[in-house]
């Protein structure tokens, strides 16, 4: 089988090991590219879907519209941001937030409009106003469904990250971009392999978060959900 030959020697090679394209060093910087997405969509996309779906207005445009957007093509927005910005991080990060901010703003919306009414009633009884509501009643309620569209736009993220190494950026699409000019199959192969590695290592690190890190109640309702 010549995938199995082409991945043993990609992990045999010494320039896996050490240097500039090492799989730590290309496996970092994919992490540290993704992780800058990952944020600044974030920032963006959580605050205003927490604020939509506490006051309901819009909510259901903007899940159509989160929606509609998950279906734009990266690799041209990467080619009209490059057009626009010109080579460098912003032609790749560009794309790379609007791919994971649909995931986040979705889950933010449906997670607060999830909290029950009864409980949000009786936070404002008790002279809570509402940004006291939104963020010590609506945003734990919230947690289960956030852990999971930071999952589902992480996983995104991190397997179109390799996009970066058609504007000459590093990460582990150097692997498969760079293996694919030069028919060098072992590369290409095992460059992908390790992409699919780190998303399901995603995968796993937020089901443990979920499974540890949320408070039993939460997570009891996750379940139930």
């Amino acid at each position: 089988m010549n995938w199995l030959s082409w991945l043993g020697d990609f992990f045999s090679s010494p320039d896996r090991r050490s240097g500039p394209d090492s799989i730590v060093h290309r496996v970092t910087e994919h992490l540290l590219l993704s992780g800058e997405a990952l944020l600044c969509a974030a920032l963006l996309a959580v605050p205003l879907g927490l604020l939509i779906g506490y006051t309901g207005r819009g909510a259901a445009a903007v899940t159509s519209l989160a929606g509609a957007a998950r279906a734009l093509p990266t690799l041209g927005l990467v080619t009209l941001a490059v057009l626009l910005a010109g080579v460098g991080d912003t032609a790749v990060l560009l794309p790379l937030i609007a791919l994971a901010a649909p995931p986040l703003l979705v889950a933010a919306v449906e997670g607060v409009r999830g909290t029950d009414p009864d409980v949000r009633d009786a936070a404002r009884g008790v002279g809570l106003t509402h940004p006291q509501v939104l963020w010590q009643v609506c945003l734990p309620s919230a947690l289960p469904t956030l852990l999971a569209g930071f999952r589902t736009a992480s996983v995104q993220v991190i397997a179109t990250a390799t996009v970066a190494a058609y504007v000459g950026l590093g990460g582990l699409g150097r692997y498969v971009i760079d293996g694919l000019a030069t028919r060098d199959y072992a590369v290409t192969a095992g460059g992908a392999l390790l992409v699919v590695l780190l998303a399901v290592g995603v995968q796993l690190f937020f089901a443990l978060l979920t499974r540890y890190a949320l408070p039993p109640g939460l997570r009891g309702r996750r379940r139930a959900g």
